[in-house]
């Protein structure tokens, strides 16, 4: 199993989307995957037609009682989705008090790695969405995973944010002791504004060697997926978002190696 975590510090750059997207692409693939909810607006419940305020259980229940939990308990959370193959953990608006209740406590950044080792035998894949706030639940989306894919708006305000995330991966990695492997994502790339090609421009010259060699294109079909409650690989399959994401795809499955099925 390998896991994924889509990850920056600023809000709006398309994080839910790249995650929703690869996630429905894996699963056309033949793969299983389980799509995590770290960010307490639960944003990616949403758009898979979940609500978190009807479910019994969430991820916020795992780290409350983090000491107690065994596999059955992790598996009583999950939820399944309207896509075979494709299974939400969950987050709610409770998760935005874990840094307050119970970030000083030790052990904390690893909560999120030991829950998806009890349900490893189940997945091929688990994609993270991640809040765009440094906190307890980016520390453990960041340990848990094997790769970082962080996307970014091709305009000037969202590569000061990237700044900012490739500096907390660094941060993170030297207190951990390892170095996390990353992608720079160009999102919502417009070839016709000149704000998209200076930034697209600026990212080339500042980070050559993380940066995916394509752009994810402004597609409108992206939220009419999200309004249907699909992946957009299940929504429109043709269109020109979702195959860039699985040129994305293709790009990071060279880096990993391919899944274990």
């Amino acid at each position: 199993m390998q896991v994924w975590t889509v990850s920056n510090q600023k809000g709006g750059v398309g994080k839910t989307t790249s995650v929703i997207t690869l996630a429905g692409l894996l699963v056309k693939r033949g793969y299983r995957v389980l799509a995590v909810d770290t960010d307490p607006q639960a944003s990616l419940g949403y758009y898979l037609g979940v609500d978190p305020d009807e479910l019994p259980g969430s991820l916020f229940d795992l780290f409350r009682y983090h000491e107690e939990i065994e596999r059955q308990h992790v598996e009583a959370v999950i939820v399944p989705t309207s896509v075979p193959q494709l299974d939400l953990l969950p987050a709610t608006t409770a998760l935005a008090t874990l840094d307050r209740t119970l970030g000083t406590k030790d052990g904390m950044g690893l909560i999120l790695k030991r829950v998806l080792e009890m349900v490893s035998h189940r997945y091929d894949a688990v994609l993270i969405d991640c809040p765009p706030v440094l906190g307890v639940l980016m520390i453990n989306a960041l340990a848990a995973c094997d790769r970082i894919v962080v996307p970014v708006q091709t305009e000037f305000l969202a590569l000061k944010g990237l700044d900012r995330m490739v500096r907390t991966l660094e941060m993170v990695g030297r207190s951990r002791g390892t170095q996390y492997p990353f992608t720079i994502v160009p999102t919502m790339f417009d070839k016709r504004t000149r704000a998209s090609l200076q930034a697209l421009t600026a990212l080339t010259q500042k980070y050559p060697k993380d940066l995916w060699h394509s752009v994810i294109p402004v597609d409108t079909r992206f939220r009419d997926a999200s309004q249907a409650h699909l992946p957009p690989s299940h929504y429109d399959a043709g269109s020109r978002g979702v195959k860039a994401y699985d040129q994305l795809l293709n790009a990071l499955l060279d880096q990993q190696g391919e899944f274990n099925v």
